[in-house]
């Protein structure tokens, strides 16, 4: 089992939340791949979308529903500051996790986070596991208890 993969278990374990990671032998990097591979709608994927401050440098996490986009303006002003896409190699540095498989919980530091109160709407929400191909299923208010999210506004 990868590093990545057991740093998301441990972070689930640790915060309370029963998961089981799942390898779907194919690619879960869009949501539409991985609402395929789940037997699920695109809606119920939790995007794992990460943010830089444009002055602080601070990485910041967005949990987002797959059929919906971010609004950049409710996002920065949620993290308090302008934001830009944070580059794929700082992402894996600071997080542990490679774009396609950034998962919502077990990061290498802790990052600011935030959720789509959309994804309150479903009773299951499948989110990546640290790898292009892991996934995990969990009570979207729970998941985002685990990741220690803000609910809020976030759909554009």
């Amino acid at each position: 089992m990868s590093k990545s993969i057991r740093r998301v278990e441990e972070a689930a374990q640790a915060a309370g939340l029963a998961i089981e990671v799942r390898r779907m032998g194919e690619s879960t990097r869009t949501a539409e791949e991985a609402a395929q591979q789940c037997g699920c709608q695109v809606a119920q994927i939790v995007k794992s979308l990460i943010f830089q401050g444009k002055d602080s440098g601070r990485l910041v996490l967005f949990l987002v529903a797959g059929n919906n986009r971010l609004d950049t303006t409710k996002a920065a002003a949620l993290a308090g500051e302008e934001l830009e896409r944070a580059d794929p190699r700082l992402i894996r540095d600071r997080t542990g996790f490679a774009i396609g498989g950034v998962a919502p919980i077990g990061h290498l530091e802790p990052i600011a986070a935030f959720a789509d109160e959309t994804l309150l709407g479903y009773d299951i929400v499948w989110a990546a596991a640290g790898a292009h191909d892991a996934v995990f299923a969990a009570q979207p208010d729970a998941l985002m208890r685990a990741a220690n999210a803000t609910t809020a506004a976030l759909a554009g």
